[in-house]
């Protein structure tokens, strides 16, 4: 398939989307630079960012691929492929809708290698072990990632979207800012399998993001993303005059940090033992947001 035919495919995703370049870029969390350039033909598309379009908005990957016969329009969305509209109970029991698997596809792939990573580790996952886990060959896992850098960088772009997808559905409906707040808490919290699982993987790219340009730069622009999210969500309790008059920014790095400092400390004990679990990390930082945050 032509460059200029996937990029074609792509424009007409992101039209079909009704969002801005820049705002697809945030979806993708890839710079916006990129996005533009592989728009305008001076930079490809990588098969794991056309895998994380197709998956974005809800479309076949083969179509962008150019595995599956011209459709003349971009295919409708699957089923279940929108977030819905309504806010569960308890965000920590909500399960992220997943797409069908499909043997050899990048999309499975990716699925495949996150899990593997977060049971095994990065280094220990062989190209071999996610071909057998999807069903298929190491050459079809090498055709659309050719080397485990390419994987990893795929699998980070699918948590870091995860992560961002199941914080827009569990904050969808929530306009008080000290509620959104402590929603964000509870979805960073690892109570669940997946979670943990999620959290696994986290801890694994950031040891990579310290020895790999391109997974830092993922990580660099994500946690970019999540503090400013952090900090809009302070600013609009400082302006709702539930929170103290502090400097967002300043008190979104601090927020952040703490939850990722108890989170490793969760992941790196035993569950259930005393003063590490999940429930004493978000009591935690409950307690923080009260001390630190929450108006008198």
């Amino acid at each position: 398939m032509q460059h200029d035919e996937a990029a074609e495919r792509v424009r007409q995703v992101i039209r079909n989307a009704g969002v801005s370049q820049r705002e697809f870029a945030r979806r993708m969390v890839i710079d916006p630079s990129k996005l533009s350039r592989s728009l305008g033909g001076t930079r490809r598309f990588t098969a794991a960012e056309l895998a994380r379009v197709a998956d974005i908005a809800g479309v076949d990957v083969g179509w962008l691929l150019g595995t599956r016969p011209e459709q003349g329009a971009a295919p409708a969305p699957r089923a279940g492929a929108a977030l819905s509209a309504a806010r569960p109970r308890r965000v920590r029991d909500a399960a992220p809708v997943r797409p069908a698997a499909d043997s050899g596809r990048p999309l499975q792939i990716v699925r495949q290698t996150v899990r593997l990573i977060a049971e095994h580790g990065f280094h220990s996952v062989r190209v071999s072990d996610i071909a057998e886990a999807c069903g298929t060959s190491t050459a079809a896992i090498h055709y659309h990632f050719p080397g485990r850098d390419e994987l990893l960088e795929a699998a980070a772009r699918w948590c870091m979207d995860e992560d961002t997808a199941r914080r827009a559905a569990g904050t969808a409906d929530t306009h008080h800012a000290g509620d959104e707040l402590r929603l964000l808490i509870e979805l960073q919290t690892p109570y669940t399998p997946q979670q943990r699982r999620q959290w696994s993987v986290w801890l694994d790219l950031w040891a990579e993001a310290a020895r790999s340009t391109a997974v830092g730069e993922l990580h660099v622009e994500y946690y970019r993303q999540w503090r400013a999210t952090v900090a809009e969500v302070i600013g609009r309790g400082v302006a709702q005059k539930v929170f103290r008059p502090v400097d967002p920014e300043a008190a979104a790095i601090g927020l952040t940090a703490l939850i990722d400092g108890l989170a490793t400390q969760v992941l790196a004990t035993t569950p259930g033992e005393p003063g590490t679990s999940a429930e004493d990390m978000h009591s935690a930082l409950l307690r923080y947001v009260d001390a630190t945050l929450t108006a008198d």
